[in-house]
């Protein structure tokens, strides 16, 4: 408890995690956990972050830091809130904090979630430890051809693109969610489709980019609406719910996924 923002009295949290206004959400997302005690971590030389993160290496080969940009500056919003909209940036120190990670653990599979407000201090703290970003092709149609999502204008191979993630629509549902107009500049941009669904178009493009990794929802590879979404962020009933059946996984998916992943070089042996 020591490491946490905790009212003494009632032990509730003092102060409350979330994210500020966005894309998402009008209010902000306010999750109600509480925040960390920066200077008791830093006192501790992190030995709780060393811990966490070699506990978890222990079970996976990549690690995702969800909201990467809270190890540079997070959003705080006081106790008693209902919203994540009176809140304020506070400094974390994300540098030292991954110094001494490094120190005792070597160098870290960290794919760094950069997405929302990001700044250049947030840039900087993913670069000078060279964690791969986030793209995501959702984004990457409604704002001219300098749009940072648009695969041609990914300046390097360390980022990892995705279709959507949890937190999107699904590719079907979001793009059957545009209008005509909307959907018209994404097929322009694809110069036509291949036939197999936009989700197979967003697929293919992905893969077809020059970041190192491409990630795609499992409901993204079956070709689901939005009825299989994952999560709606800023509403807390009735996410993650979703589940796939195992007749779903035909081998007609798993020869289309396989002809993609052989098409653009993305097969374990093109990889060494």
């Amino acid at each position: 408890p020591e490491i946490f923002c905790l009212d003494t009295e009632t032990g509730e949290p003092s102060l409350m995690a979330g994210v500020p206004p966005d894309y998402f959400s009008e209010t902000g997302q306010l999750w109600g956990n509480p925040v960390y005690q920066w200077d008791i971590l830093e006192q501790e030389n992190f030995l709780w972050w060393v811990q966490r993160i070699q506990s978890m290496l222990n079970k996976v080969d990549w690690i995702r830091i969800d909201h990467f940009r809270g190890l540079s500056a997070y959003w705080a919003v006081p106790q008693g809130e209902t919203t994540a909209i009176n809140g304020e940036w506070v400094e974390a120190p994300g540098k030292a904090l991954f110094e001494t990670i490094n120190e005792k653990l070597g160098t870290l599979p960290i794919i760094a979630e950069d997405l929302g407000i990001i700044t250049p201090d947030v840039e900087e703290l993913r670069d000078k430890f060279e964690f791969p970003g986030m793209k995501i092709l959702h984004f990457a149609f409604d704002s001219g051809s300098g749009n940072p999502y648009l695969p041609y204008n990914y300046n390097s191979s360390n980022w990892v693109v995705y279709t959507g993630t949890h937190d999107n629509n699904t590719t079907v549902g979001w793009f059957n969610n545009r209008s005509p107009e909307e959907q018209e500049r994404v097929n322009h941009f694809l110069g036509g489709t291949w036939g197999n669904g936009i989700h197979w178009d967003l697929i293919r493009l992905a893969m077809s980019s020059v970041a190192s990794m491409a990630i795609f929802p499992l409901q993204d590879i079956l070709g689901l609406g939005e009825e299989a979404i994952m999560n709606q962020p800023g509403i807390a009933e009735g996410n993650w719910s979703w589940r796939y059946q195992s007749g779903m996984l035909t081998s007609e998916v798993s020869d289309r996924l396989k002809e993609v992943t052989d098409i653009y070089g993305r097969t374990p042996e093109n990889q060494d």
